[in-house]
């Protein structure tokens, strides 16, 4: 896979800043067709390394009504759109999967704008149990503690931050990682703080994913997940897998 994200960058220069055309994302989907759909969606998350931090607080794609807004990434549109990218057959059919899955129910495109972002997916729990953003293997992972939940969860299991490093050998490409804040700490009723993607290379398992605050910018970078869970303002994580 590595040699085929160099060709592509020779081929593609646009990879190298996080977006790309519809034509370079057809063949990167043409190409990666016959892989895994963890290894194509931790693909698709490194492409949008060193993508800039998206500042607006609702999300541009949410202001401006739009489903593609690649030149500018918050962590949740990165999973969003690394996901739908890598289940997509084409940018057409990618585009499909954002109305399908970003949403509660399902998003309604109409003249180019999206009508009804205000049925989106705004809380990462949400997102991890609606089932559409794969299946919760948090419990498969290692000891399970609980914690208040919020917005009519009276419980929430998590895997607390000083427990990540031993259940590393059993994540695999494209897990998707939802850092769960301390209740103490929320904001507006939030239980997830943050999401990011699994990509293992070399032995070595690496957090993709947008850093950043609204209020200071940032970018999608990709970190080692035992050096980063060790200093990461979250008191644990949920994990959810597409198989």
């Amino acid at each position: 896979m590595g040699k085929i994200l160099l060709v592509s960058l020779i081929l593609f220069p646009s990879l190298a800043y996080g977006f790309m055309s519809d034509d370079e994302i057809a063949v990167l989907q043409q190409t990666s067709a016959g892989w895994s759909v963890g290894e194509r969606i931790a693909f698709w998350a490194e492409q949008f390394i060193d993508t800039s931090y998206d500042p607006e607080p609702q999300g541009e794609y949410v202001k401006r009504k739009v489903i593609i807004a690649d030149e500018r990434v918050d962590c949740m549109y990165h999973a969003f759109r690394s996901i739908e990218l890598a289940l997509g057959k084409d940018p057409t059919d990618s585009l499909d999967i954002a109305l399908e899955k970003r949403f509660h129910g399902k998003g309604v495109l109409q003249d180019g704008k999206v009508k009804n972002y205000d049925d989106r997916f705004r809380y990462g729990e949400d997102m991890i149990e609606s089932g559409k953003w794969g299946r919760e293997i948090t419990s498969e992972l290692g000891e399970l503690f609980t914690i208040r939940g919020e917005r009519g969860r009276d419980r929430v299991s998590i895997i607390r931050k000083g427990d990540i490093p031993k259940m590393l050998g059993s994540l695999r490409n494209g897990d998707i990682i939802f850092f769960v804040k301390d209740p103490a700490k929320r904001v507006a009723g939030e239980i997830v703080g943050h999401i990011g993607i699994i990509k293992i290379e070399e032995e070595k398992v690496y957090l993709i994913s947008a850093f950043g605050q609204k209020n200071k910018g940032g970018r999608v970078k990709k970190t080692i997940l035992s050096d980063y869970s060790t200093e990461m303002p979250f008191i644990g994580i949920r994990v959810s897998r597409l198989e």
